[in-house]
């Protein structure tokens, strides 16, 4: 009778512990997996101003001067004009180092998903406007629109009316829609990818 009492004692923690690990377990798969989209549904992610959609940003640069800042960017919109994604049209039309003032004008692709037999692009058109000063640059992307489907059917759509938050992201904030998500995301890894490479530049020396 001790030998069975011992042992029942030794066993039910086991059973209690393996419970208490499944328990555990489980509740761990259950747990609902991030949003992929997170990045694309947040508070201002597609801002606005005037009913406008603009993205603006500015980088700080301690030290150098709004000369050598404007050189920087002034050569990097001159390289992006001539990029393999580059549509014809594609310019630098605002060039005045005594304001301290660049603008460039963008055609390029815009690449959904590029496999055999399959090619998903869209123009996506933008102008860059850009003002220095002594340990800083002002950049914002405007004008944003988007030339789909040329080959077939081509359909112009404004970004105004197209990725803003209200054609583009459910009442509830918690999804895209279907149609517009592609440009929404696109159009926002592309802004991020430009301030980060001016950043990247200005700040490199």
């Amino acid at each position: 009778m001790k030998k069975i009492l011992i042992v029942l004692l030794m066993v039910v923690p086991l059973l209690v512990s393996a419970q208490d690990n499944t328990w555990e377990r489980i509740e761990v798969e259950e747990q609902p997996k991030d949003n992929p989209d997170a990045k694309y549904l947040t508070a201002n992610a597609v801002p606005e101003v005037n009913g406008k959609v603009e993205f603006s940003t500015t980088i700080q640069a301690e030290g150098k001067s709004a000369d050598e800042i404007y050189d920087i960017v002034l050569q990097q919109l001159t390289k992006m004009t001539h990029e393999p994604n580059q549509i014809a049209g594609s310019i630098v039309c605002i060039d005045n180092r005594e304001k301290h003032e660049l603008g460039a004008v963008f055609h390029e692709w815009l690449v959904f998903t590029n496999k055999t037999f399959s090619l998903d692009r869209t123009q996506l058109n933008f102008v860059i406007h850009v003002t220095t000063a002594d340990g800083r640059a002002d950049i914002t992307i405007k004008h944003i629109s988007y030339d789909y489907d040329l080959d077939r059917k081509p359909r112009h759509y404004t970004a105004e009316e197209w990725i803003t938050d209200k054609y583009a992201v459910n009442k509830k904030h918690t999804k895209l829609y279907p149609v517009s998500a592609k440009f929404r995301r696109k159009t926002i890894d592309r802004k991020d990818f430009i301030f980060n490479k001016m950043n990247s530049l200005i700040n490199s020396k």
